[in-house]
């Protein structure tokens, strides 16, 4: 059974930097592509980035292309989203899991990224 974990979500200000991170465990994420997802308040859930498997390719979003960097730690099904130059508007809580969707991974609980001053 597979089992998702996101941390690092914090309160930065805008203009600011973040790592947040998940934990894949249960199954070998190494194996398939995955995904950063978010969810704003009242919104629904959108594709943020991801990566193929092996990290040979990534995309992402418009609104966060250039700013943000997926990677990923195979051996440890470790996966990374860091962000720069952040937003107020990327505020949200923030999921990882498959790319694409849908998935039968379950979600995990986000993991709340806030950019306000």
């Amino acid at each position: 059974q597979v089992h998702i974990v996101e941390s690092g979500g914090a309160l930065v200000q805008p203009g600011g930097s973040l790592q947040i991170s998940c934990v894949i465990s249960g199954g070998n994420s190494a194996l398939e592509h995955v995904g950063w997802y978010r969810q704003a308040s009242g919104n629904q859930r959108e594709f943020v980035a991801r990566s193929t498997v092996g990290d040979r390719s990534k995309d992402y979003a418009a609104a966060v292309k250039g700013r943000f960097t997926i990677s990923r730690k195979s051996t440890e099904n470790i996966v990374i989203l860091q962000m720069n130059n952040l937003r107020p508007d990327d505020t949200a809580v923030y999921y990882c899991n498959k790319w694409p969707l849908p998935s039968q991974w379950p979600w995990g609980q986000g993991t709340q990224v806030t950019v306000s001053s």
